[in-house]
């Protein structure tokens, strides 16, 4: 992990989602704890014109609350859009050095992490998630099993919630992620 990012590495991620009402998203957003927090901004399926727009509303909350603002997609979009990493399977190639997250879901997923290099990674899906509902779920064990054998900070992701975090580090979780777990009037907790 680059040193800039050892010492600032968030412990809750907001990670978006086209499901969340804009406004909804942006409140979350500005109840992060300020200079603690961190912001996965995903949005696929959203179109490039209203995807930025969306964006750059979240990086004015995100560097008003001194966030932490990862963009979904390759390192040099994440660079060109003032993002302070980026989150995905794609190659780097950005000019300044950019924190680089992935999502695992099983050992080989995790082993391609390690290949890539990637600075963190989002371990899910922990628990049953309204977001995929009806998946497999890697449960207590499962989630243990591959925190304690990953090379980086692991973040738990996949029906977390707040009062989970003293377990999660039992867990070998160095924080906690989550979309209805941080949303607001979704149950924050």
């Amino acid at each position: 992990m680059k040193a800039r990012h050892r010492k600032n590495m968030p412990s809750i991620w907001l990670m978006t989602d086209e499901r969340v009402p804009s406004d909804m998203l942006l409140a979350s957003a500005a109840r992060l704890p300020r200079g603690q927090g961190g912001i996965v901004f995903r949005h696929y399926r959203t179109a490039p014109d209203e995807r930025r727009a969306l964006f750059d509303r979240v990086a004015e909350v995100a560097g008003r609350r001194r966030l932490m603002l990862l963009l979904a997609g390759s390192a040099r979009e994440a660079a060109a859009w003032g993002a302070d990493g980026w989150h995905g399977r794609g190659e780097g190639g950005s000019a300044r050095p950019l924190l680089h997250s992935m999502a695992v879901h099983d050992a080989r997923e995790l082993r391609t992490a390690e290949r890539a290099g990637a600075d963190l990674i989002f371990l899910s899906p922990l628990f049953a998630t309204r977001s995929h509902p009806g998946g497999r779920v890697l449960g207590r064990m499962g989630f243990a099993a591959l925190a304690h054998k990953a090379g980086m900070p692991v973040v738990a992701l996949g029906g977390v919630r707040g009062g989970h975090r003293r377990m999660l580090k039992g867990l070998g979780a160095s924080g906690w992620a989550a979309i209805d777990g941080l949303t607001v009037g979704r149950g924050t907790g």
